[in-house]
């Protein structure tokens, strides 16, 4: 797995959670990888066949996670991309993270997600602002970092979605110029009859309550935001619930 991926981060990855040796949301991901491959116009192994070997990987019906990087290959240097470059692919196994010990101690980062609408939405491989965003955390000692674009829109979080509870309902930033459309977001924004709404740091910071979302944790909630804090909102609860009914790793009886 080299070349233009290691070169350019020229490819996509999805990372998701396994239960009892099944990827419940794989459609989800799968669709989303698909819209990826499209926009990068890099051709998709079969489905079937990484499906496949995904169950190799979980044939003990273990719970965990498992990450697929797709790039595109060819070794020439240069931006453009070989004409008869083939795809490469790779599944790989990880174990579950550890739950977090409580909610989480979130930190506004200085680091900025530039504003590019054709990579919006989508796992591409190029993540060095994250990584900036996530070394500014861990010299703050906080658990996780908002990010916002370039015009000062609060984005999401490092490695996870927004939601905040204003007014009795939830919005989430829309993630049309940048940021990951992440698949818990998705699949929570029916059942919390959430909407997009953009949001700036004030917004943010006079919510009721707020929480992070990802593929691979679920729900966790936010504790405090600099100097700004929150109790836990039973309306946080009722949001883990709904969530336990679209994906059975969820379920806070397995906490």
């Amino acid at each position: 797995m080299t070349d233009r991926g290691q070169a350019y981060g020229d490819g996509l990855f999805e990372t998701m959670r396994v239960h009892r040796g099944q990827v419940p949301w794989w459609e989800a991901h799968w669709a989303r990888l698909a819209s990826g491959g499209q926009r990068l116009r890099i051709a998709l192994p079969a489905q079937e066949q990484v499906r496949a070997q995904a169950a190799v990987l979980f044939a003990d019906g273990g719970d965990g996670v498992l990450k697929l990087l797709v790039v595109r290959g060819g070794g020439a240097r240069g931006y453009a991309s070989p004409p008869d470059a083939e795809t490469q692919w790779k599944l790989e196994r990880h174990p579950l993270p550890p739950a977090a010990p409580g909610p989480l101690r979130v930190h506004w980062c200085e680091t900025r997600l530039a504003v590019q609408p054709l990579l919006a939405g989508i796992k591409h491989c190029n993540r060095l602002e994250q990584v900036l965003a996530r070394a500014e955390c861990v010299d703050a000692g906080a658990d996780e970092g908002l990010v916002r674009d370039t015009d000062g829109n609060v984005v999401s979080a490092t490695s996870a979605n927004l939601f905040v509870l204003r007014g009795g309902a939830w919005s989430t930033p829309p993630l049309q110029r940048c940021g990951v459309a992440g698949t818990c977001r998705a699949a929570l924004m029916a059942p919390l009859d959430a909407r997009e709404q953009p949001l700036g740091v004030a917004a943010v910071e006079s919510a009721e309550a707020v929480f992070l979302c990802n593929a691979v944790r679920g729900i966790l909630p936010v504790a405090s935001i600099g100097a700004r804090r929150w109790p836990l909102h039973p309306a946080i609860a009722a949001a883990r619930r709904a969530l336990a009914t679209l994906h059975p790793g969820f379920d806070p009886e397995l906490e």
